[in-house]
């Protein structure tokens, strides 16, 4: 019983309790565990980092309150889960700002996988109380191949989130950093 319970209080100090995806804490603990592994060469040295956040929330959140605003959430959540393959990972790292990591993925993978989420938020229905109530995301994402450190590609992918939110929302900004690129030094594929 003792071991059940000890489990139990892992997954929940590991988990969101609103989203029940991870936290932000073991999100970035699994990043780097997997880099670790990378850089020992036990697992591709290759993947993405897509930070996923959602539009205009406060307005949701003013508008219709924070009952529905959480009912977003976790509708986001659920979308985003919804497009990985089995070793991606996602979790909620702000407020209403998620991660998602692709190990292994292409860059051209894992832009799909940044639009697809993007479609699929839009594409959602979530109708609080029979109000429609249209959801969009920016995501923000950087794709990479040899060493790097997850602050590395937070700082670039928080980057391009930031221009795809400066360029009008609903869209994927994203970056193919090369191995022996500096982080921020690849081309940029912008949609």
């Amino acid at each position: 019983m003792l071991a059940i319970a000890q489990k139990v209080l892992a997954v929940v100090a590991a988990t969101d309790s609103l989203t029940a995806v991870f936290n932000r804490g073991a999100f970035s603990m699994l990043v780097e565990a997997y880099l670790e592994q990378a850089r020992s060469h036990s697992v591709v040295n290759a993947g993405a980092l897509l930070i996923v956040d959602a539009d205009h929330f406060k307005s949701v959140n003013d508008r219709l309150g924070h009952d529905c605003g959480d009912q977003a959430l976790k509708l986001i959540a659920k979308t985003i889960q919804g497009q990985l393959r089995g070793a991606d990972i996602v979790g909620r790292i702000g407020g209403e700002e998620f991660a998602v990591f692709l190990p292994g993925a292409d860059p051209s993978q894992s832009w799909l996988v940044a639009e697809t989420i993007r479609r699929r938020v839009r594409e959602a229905e979530f109708s609080p109380g029979g109000r429609p109530c249209p959801l969009s995301v920016s995501i923000g994402g950087v794709a990479f191949s040899g060493p790097t450190t997850y602050a590395e590609m937070f700082v670039v992918a928080d980057k391009h989130l930031y221009r795809a939110k400066s360029n009008g929302r609903d869209q994927v900004s994203f970056e193919t950093a090369a191995a022996g690129d500096p982080p921020g030094g690849g081309p940029m594929t912008v949609h």
